[in-house]
């Protein structure tokens, strides 16, 4: 994906309908679930303190929820996907952890002004198609001197890249922005400098295990909306060029070398104090 300006002529609401519906595609609790370390190290990072009012912004099926609610925050967890956070909601349950989860636009959030002591969103909230409002929104909602964490995928890391080659073969609208763009410190800068005193931000990694690549991309092509909803856009044979850049950029980061898949991807952890 290009990172292209934001264009008046973009319908950004139908961009967010069928954002919603790739990601209602499949089942990402199922890729969502592998990432639960990046929601425990954010909330180390932001040094939550019990009773901290949280919000958990586009948490998808909760790993930043789950991080804050065991360290005995009060947690609510939102997302635009009713059956994400059906996910969440089951895995709180299993837990026996209190949280409520509320579908919530990340872009409107329905809570008035500083009523969050710290607000997170891991891999969430940088696909919103309004970046500018969206940052907005978490910076509203999140008291003075409050905490917002992020966690973003880079734009060189793993994941950026698959952005980019999805975005080859299922163009975005033209006008957006890339969503990979919320793992540059500069475009953090200008989302959030004006609503805070102090932002920190540090390059870590995810490391994706799979049983082989051909395992990784099996799981991804069922799982995750975005690379299901390619394929199945695709004719035959783009299906078959699009699966082979996947194979290849996995061979550039795979670092495994016994037929197994252990892949490191960066992504941005943005530790924000609120102004």
């Amino acid at each position: 994906m290009a990172a292209i300006l934001n264009s008046p002529l973009v319908d950004l609401s139908a961009v967010k309908s069928r954002q919603q519906a790739a990601w209602a595609t499949g089942d990402y609790a199922v890729v969502g679930t592998t990432l639960q370390i990046v929601g425990e190290t954010l909330c180390e990072a932001l040094d939550l303190r019990a009773g901290s009012r949280v919000l958990d912004v586009a948490a998808g099926n909760g790993n930043a929820t789950l991080a804050a609610a065991r360290r005995s925050c009060d947690v609510i967890s939102t997302d635009y996907v009713g059956s994400l956070l059906e996910a969440g909601r089951r895995r709180a349950q299993a837990e026996g952890l209190a949280v409520r989860f509320e579908e919530a636009d990340a872009e409107n959030l329905p809570y008035p002004e500083g009523a969050f002591d710290a607000v997170l969103s891991v891999f969430g909230v940088m696909f919103t198609p309004d970046q500018e409002r969206a940052a907005g929104e978490l910076a509203r909602v999140c008291r003075s001197g409050g905490r917002i964490g992020l966690a973003n995928w880079t734009p060189d890391s793993f994941i950026g890249q698959l952005f980019r080659a999805i975005g080859k073969y299922a163009p975005p609208a033209a006008g957006l922005r890339s969503p990979a763009l919320w793992g540059a410190p500069a475009r953090i800068d200008e989302l959030f400098a004006r609503n805070a005193s102090e932002i920190r931000t540090a390059v870590r990694q995810f490391t994706f295990r799979y049983r082989s690549p051909a395992h990784w991309i099996e799981v991804f092509r069922t799982f995750y909306g975005p690379v299901n909803k390619t394929f199945a856009a695709l004719d035959e044979a783009r299906r078959g060029e699009f699966e082979r850049e996947i194979v290849a950029l996995i061979a550039r980061f795979n670092r495994a070398g016994d037929g197994t898949m252990v892949l490191p991807s960066d992504y941005l952890e943005v530790l924000i104090t609120r102004r």
